[in-house]
């Protein structure tokens, strides 16, 4: 592959790893909020899919003319990181194949050094290549599977791309819970040195 078709691979990659974690959800766990800031799976791919029809579209003179009220000057803050009970998770999958569509259909039409626009960005970082378009999508959408991995795994337990994922370990249930437990340990053992490190120097 030449260095376009390697950037699109992992861009790729990334978004349908992140789509993946909705496989199996209903639509409470899809949804509901599992941070402090309300991070959700559903929010996460509306979100990536909102932000890279931007970034593959209006950046380089493309636009979808997909209308995403989310983004609008009057929208609430954040509104495009959860999912309204009104608006359905086949929505939700529905905008991320229509981004990716239209995203792609970006990539293949432009050569890496293809300039473009980021309005939303510094006036000195705003003029950008295709190139590092991508490279920001990459690093945006990877960060964001990543969270989503750690969501997932405290909903039901599932962990990476599944059980033929050759990156995690086939541990038993049990096997996992020793893991874990030889984790905490280490943990509580390095506070109490470091408890009793800061009771020698006081």
């Amino acid at each position: 592959m030449d260095d376009k078709a390697t950037l699109h691979h992992y861009l790729r990659r990334q978004r349908q790893d992140l789509l993946a974690k909705l496989d199996g959800l209903g639509e409470y766990d899809a949804r509901r909020p599992m941070t402090a800031s309300g991070t959700n799976l559903a929010g996460l791919v509306k979100h990536v899919a909102s932000v890279q029809l931007d970034y593959l579209g209006v950046v380089f003179g493309r636009p979808s003319g997909r209308d995403l009220p989310w983004f609008a000057d009057d929208a609430e803050p954040e509104a495009d990181m959860w999912v309204p009970a009104h608006e359905s998770l086949a929505s939700v999958r529905e905008l991320h194949a229509f981004s990716a569509a239209h995203a792609d259909a970006t990539v293949e039409a432009l050569p890496l050094d293809a300039p473009g626009h980021v309005p939303w960005w510094r006036p000195e970082n705003a003029d950008v290549t295709l190139q590092r378009v991508l490279v920001h999508l990459i690093a945006e959408t990877a960060r964001h599977a990543g969270h989503a991995d750690i969501l997932r795994e405290t909903i039901d337990g599932a962990m990476g791309n599944g059980p033929q994922d050759p990156n995690m370990p086939g541990r038993s249930a049990a096997a996992w819970a020793a893991h874990r437990a030889r984790i905490e340990a280490a943990a509580r053992e390095a506070a109490a040195q470091e408890q009793a490190t800061r009771e020698h120097e006081g």
